[in-house]
């Protein structure tokens, strides 16, 4: 797969030779083979397109894109030797409710940002500008594990991840996200004013109003390797959903942050504000990011042909898995309908894990507002079915289900470890989640049916994760302890707080 072209590989410990036994994740990172190409390649891409600057970028453990900006006369350095910046910047570099640094305190090293070059892109809204992703390592001069894989990169771990469940099942994940998201207008102020639409779902004059806006999204979507397919006005103010073809999902994660930047520069050129906050109104839809998953063998990485002529970045960029095994599609000669026992598997592994996997595709506080806010078609309850929008989970196709507990402030390379690790331990333990449930759940709740009920808040479900030693296994060494940090810090402010609900409900009263 070409999103593994330059990823780190130990040797086998019998043949490693005494220097490759003493070089550092690092090092063997840097010295992959066939990077060289790729940096001279990512070289005459600048000197073609005129690119002067770079950004080289990760993302923090809240999906934030965080790193640093280079000259790109710098490029080879930069690509050899990287860039240093605090660990903390993994959190966001913020200071909890007790004035503590969440992570890292300010006595710790920097990390080193190595740049991937297969992610080069020319930014279509500033063709001097190119943005280039990055894997994080422990600092050179670390006394312990120096040069070692940064434990809380969100996106290198789920590169390590995926490649770890590829080489013990002979499968990949690949995915495709459903990130829905609002457009608000703001007045004279910046404050927002609400959507810059009725909440008429699917309405065409509706999505024709937001044209200005999503078709510069599309355009920049195209420039930047998002293959988009298909858009639609969903039933919110404001609220659109622009899709794109599902790959790797490591790579969908990438084309789901760039998406992310596109959305905010767009909102910048039309005065808009682009929200991925899950919840800004009661009442109607919350914005969700359901993710389409399915396990693969084999495929081949090819440039779509849209991008042939004329490719203003890497191949990699532009590039999609077609082809290979699908495992998730039914076999028939045991059922024609249901998905073979490896979606199933892991079908159950996700259902057995889905407390904990709940912390993570809602978490922030507001999140769990979507969970409340019933008759939206929220998905609270641990079950699953064909085409059942009550459900977590749905086979919203053949060879393919819906991880639909997931909002538009999810980190997705998170998620898709988490993911992983669920689909791995169902796998092994042959996990059954049980029939298909085709009724609407809350009728065959009144039918006697037992369904257990996710976490209703983010403490709850923080809790749930601190319980699972699977879901956790996904956040390894300190990326765990940084976003349980982050995530009991956040739900500590808010109960720490006193809101407009208090004050209606408690200032006149007289117990």
């Amino acid at each position: 797969m070409a999103t593994k072209k330059v990823a780190a590989k130990k040797a086998p410990a019998k043949r490693a030779t005494a220097k490759a036994q003493d070089s550092t994740d690092l090092e063997r990172h840097v010295n992959a083979k066939g990077r060289d190409q790729l940096v001279k390649q990512v070289r005459d891409k600048i000197n073609k397109l005129g690119v002067t600057y770079l950004y080289c970028q990760f993302v923090s453990v809240t999906g934030r894109i965080v790193g640093k900006g280079i000259p790109a006369d710098h490029w080879e350095r930069t690509a050899e030797k990287g860039f240093q910046l605090v660990y903390g910047s993994t959190a966001n570099l913020f200071i909890d409710r007790h004035g503590d640094y969440i992570g890292y305190g300010p006595e710790a090293s920097e990390l080193v940002g190595i740049p991937d070059p297969e992610t080069f892109v020319q930014l279509p809204w500033d063709k001097r500008i190119a943005r280039v992703f990055c894997t994080c390592f422990r600092n050179r001069e670390e006394r312990v594990d120096p040069g070692a894989h940064l434990t809380s990169d969100s996106r290198g771990n789920l590169r390590l991840i995926h490649e770890e469940f590829e080489a013990k099942h002979g499968m990949h994940m690949r995915a495709g996200t459903e990130p829905e998201m609002m457009w608000l207008k703001l007045d004279e102020n910046k404050k927002l004013q609400g959507g810059v639409t009725k909440p008429n779902c699917y309405h065409i004059d509706q999505f024709e109003e937001l044209r200005p806006a999503f078709m510069q999204v599309v355009e920049y979507s195209q420039a930047m390797g998002l293959d988009m397919i298909q858009g639609d006005h969903e039933d919110a103010p404001g609220q659109l959903e622009l899709n794109w073809m599902f790959d790797d999902v490591l790579r969908n994660s990438d084309r789901l942050t760039t998406y992310r930047q596109i959305c905010a520069q767009v909102a910048r050129e039309k005065g808009l504000h682009a929200c991925f906050m899950s919840k800004p109104f009661m009442n109607v839809s919350a914005s969700g990011c359901h993710h389409n998953v399915s396990l693969w063998s084999g495929g081949k990485s090819k440039v779509n042909p849209l991008h042939q002529k004329v490719i203003p970045g890497m191949d990699d960029v532009f590039s999609y898995l077609e082809g290979g095994k699908n495992h998730f599609l039914p076999d028939p000669k045991i059922d024609k309908v249901k998905p073979a026992p490896i979606g199933l598997h892991s079908i159950g592994g996700v259902i057995e894990h889905l407390s904990a996997l709940t912390s993570i595709g809602s978490s922030t506080v507001n999140s769990y507002r979507r969970l409340w806010d019933t008759g939206f078609w929220a998905p609270v309850f641990a079950d699953w079915g064909f085409q059942n929008r009550t459900c977590a989970l749905r086979v919203s196709a053949p060879g393919r289900f819906e991880y639909r507990s997931v909002d538009s402030m999810v980190n997705p390379y998170i998620m898709g470890a988490a993911i992983l690790k669920a689909f791995d331990d169902g796998l092994e333990r042959k996990l059954d989640p049980g029939e298909p449930e085709e009724r609407n759940i809350y009728a065959a709740m009144e039918a006697g049916k037992q369904v257990k009920k996710l976490p209703m808040t983010l403490g709850d479900a923080l809790k749930e994760l601190a319980a699972d030693d699977v879901v956790r296994s996904a956040m390894p060494g300190e990326m765990y302890k940084v976003y349980n940090h982050y995530k009991t810090d956040e739900w500590e402010r808010f109960n720490h707080s006193v809101s407009d609900w208090d004050l209606d409900n408690y200032l006149d009263c007289l117990p």
